[in-house]
């Protein structure tokens, strides 16, 4: 069975900076790509950073470009999203997914977790 386990939100100030973690099990962590995705109240979820199989960053939303950096240990099956100069606007539920497949893990991921809150203030 298949589990994604997010950790690390907060509340912090803006200008400050955040890690999540999100804890893979159940499958060969390496055949699956992974991304970060973020809901505001009121509004639609939303990708924020894919990595690929590599472990490279494949893919970042414009909105954290410069400020976000995705990247993993396949030795632990983590992903990390390690968040710098936060915004208030970047206050939401972040989730971490994977999927078999690149073109599907930002458009419909197979798997999700189950969310942890980031909240900064101004």
């Amino acid at each position: 069975q298949v589990q994604l386990v997010e950790s690390g939100g907060g509340s912090v100030q803006a200008g400050g900076s955040l890690r999540l973690s999100c804890a893979a099990s159940g499958y060969t962590y390496s055949s699956f790509y992974m991304a970060w995705f973020r809901q505001a109240p009121g509004k639609e979820r939303e990708g924020v950073a894919r990595i690929n199989m590599r472990g490279i960053a494949t893919w970042y939303d414009d909105s954290v470009k410069g400020r976000f950096t995705i990247s993993q240990d396949s030795a632990k099956n983590t992903m990390y999203l390690q968040m710098n100069s936060l915004r208030p606007e970047d206050t939401a539920m972040y989730y971490c997914a994977a999927d078999p497949y690149a073109d599907t893990v930002l458009r419909n991921p197979r798997y999700w977790g189950q969310g942890t809150q980031v909240t900064v203030s101004s």
